[in-house]
Parts: C-alpha cells; structure tokens; sequence
C-alpha cells in the first residue's frame, strides 16, 4: 500500500512510499482508509518537538476516519461496512488516564493513518456519526474531543456561562461550535479581522484582535462587564496563560491545549489563589467520551469547519498549509474521489 512516512525529522523527510498491508490479528479490525485530519501536534511530531524519541520511519497522522473491510477471529464490536474513526490515545478507553494511556498515540508510538489501509484493535474505534461525510468525521478525534472535553466533559459548561476561545484552528472552532449550540455566550482572539468576521456567522457574540489589543483580557474584562469569564480554552501557552488568568472569572476554568505561544509560562500564584482558578491539561478525551460526544454531535448536527480538503498524493501541500495557520480544519482524501 501507498503510506506517507516521516524518514527523519523535517517536512522534507515526510515522504509517500510502499509500505506492507498489516492482516489483522484476533481482536484488530483492517480499515481501508478515507480521510485523515491534520492538527498542529502533526507540525510537532514532524519537528522532532512532540517526541524526541519517536522511531523512524512511522507512517504519520492520528485523526482517521475509514471502513471495516476485515475482521480478526475474536472482533465483536464492529463488522465489516462499519464506518469507524480512531481514538487519539489508542489504550485510554474510560475514566481518568494513567500516563501509559496517554503516550501511546497514533503516527507517534504507532503507524498512523495517512495511508491506504490501518489495522488496528477494535477498542480504539468508535463508529462515526451518520450525517457526517468521510472528511467531516476525520476531523472529530483531536479537535472536537478535546474541545468537548475542555467544555462539557471537564468544564461542566451551563447555559448562559460565557466562553473565551483562542484562535480559529480546530480545536478553537469546535469549542465555539459546542459552547454556541449550549447556550453559551462565546468570545473569540484572533490577529485577524476578517476571521473574526467568521466567527461571527459561527455564533460568536464579539471578536478581540489581540494585535491590535495586546493585553485581550482588558477587553474580555469589558466585555464582561468586569466579571471574567466562565471557560477559556487557552490554546496559546506560553505568556497567554497569565493574561488567562488575568480573564477568568472567580472559580472559572481554564483548559491548557495547546503551546503556540510557548511551552513554558510564568504566572502569579498569589492571583491564581485569590480567582481559586481550575487550570488544566487537555489532551483529547478516552473512547468512552469520544462516544458520549458523538451522542450529542447526532442530536445537535454540528458540522465540522474544514478550511481545506487535498487529495492524497498532495499530503504535503496539507502541512504546508498547516505551517501558515487554518480557519478550522485542514483534511487530506485518502480513498480517491
């Protein structure tokens, strides 16, 4: 089968080659791929920065989505015709993850799914939701989990509470998405006025340029009245969390994703006891999340944001766009037209 395989560190040792078909074994399922979904940690695998110690060569990228057409002696969760989509953590299946749980991941302690075929253990797919086309369900895994997980799984996110995202990239586009279709009053950064024109047809009740405005939480301070706000997914890292911090709302949540800013901070703990802020780490969810979201995805209808789709062959043309930024998310076709 045809694979795009990261050789070494670099975007230029990303390269498509053969690679052979894995038969599955008594409790894996054989996926004929149809389309991927990059997210920024794809950047970080391709930089040596998300894991120094990744193995070459490994065929790249996590969010898959694709259809069963084999099945190992002892699968019972799925036959073949299923229409599934990988978790990102293939062994995270419920609760509270260990760390063993959370470091193994698709395209980095194991092949991914930017080729033909993925054989991979049933308990780490779930079924994608009807509405939603091939390219659409590809972008579920990274994005909208860990969005979902942020706001309702951890966040406990109510009508009425008001919502900061930072950016428009996938994550951010899907937190918007769900904090709008729950009632919430969502704000969104951006150095960009017309993407925050956007997200204003997305639902956003107001845009902040943080290049015009460096110091944002002064304007979210404003306009909130002077309250804060409930939830911020703070997708920047880095000297952003302390504005976050400076944003929040006495007891508010504030979801760490990503590090485009930075992979360290500096804050005042003085402040952080006196607003009793909730800080923590997000990365994606377990299956059983994953699930529980998909439940509500069928209800809700939300449509995933993609700003582009390439075929297969042009896989690098994809992380080049990634390296310049996405509104939303940016998929790869994988089983042709």
């Amino acid at each position: 089968m045809k694979a795009w395989v990261l050789e070494g560190i670099g975007l230029d040792n990303l390269k498509m080659t053969d690679v052979p078909v894995q038969d599955p074994r008594d409790h894996e399922v054989l996926i004929r791929v149809a389309a991927v979904s990059l997210n920024f940690r794809d950047k970080l695998l391709v930089e040596g920065l998300y894991n120094p110690n990744l193995q070459f060569p490994m065929i790249q990228v996590a969010d898959t989505v694709g259809r069963v057409i084999q099945t190992g002696a002892s699968v019972s969760r799925f036959k073949v015709g299923d229409r599934v989509i990988t978790n990102y953590a293939t062994r995270w299946i419920d609760g509270s993850p260990n760390v063993d749980e959370v470091v193994h991941t698709l395209g980095n302690t194991i092949p991914g799914g930017l080729a033909e075929y993925l054989t991979l253990n049933e308990a780490v797919l779930v079924l994608a939701p009807d509405y939603l086309t091939d390219e659409e369900a590809s972008t579920l895994p990274v994005g909208a989990l860990t969005a979902w997980n942020a706001l309702v799984g951890k966040g406990g996110l109510q009508k009425g509470q008001t919502v900061l995202v930072q950016g428009t990239g996938g994550v951010s586009i899907f937190g918007l998405q769900f904090a709008v279709s729950m009632g919430a009053t969502v704000f969104v950064t951006s150095s960009s006025d017309d993407k925050l024109e956007r997200v204003k047809a997305l639902g956003a009740h107001e845009g902040i340029n943080y290049v015009r405005t460096p110091a944002w939480h002064t304007e979210a301070l404003r306009v909130t009245e002077g309250r804060g706000l409930d939830h911020i997914l703070e997708v920047a890292g880095g000297k952003s969390l302390g504005q976050s911090l400076e944003a929040i709302k006495p007891a508010g949540n504030i979801a760490v994703i990503g590090i485009l800013d930075g992979f360290t901070s500096e804050i005042s703990i003085f402040q952080l006891l006196q607003k009793q802020a909730i800080i923590q780490g997000m990365v994606t969810g377990s299956r059983a999340s994953f699930e529980r979201m998909n439940a509500y995805l069928a209800e809700s209808k939300i449509r995933p944001v993609i700003d582009a789709i390439y075929s297969f062959e042009d896989a690098r043309a994809a992380y080049d766009h990634l390296y310049r930024g996405a509104f939303g998310k940016i998929v790869v076709r994988v089983e042709g037209d």
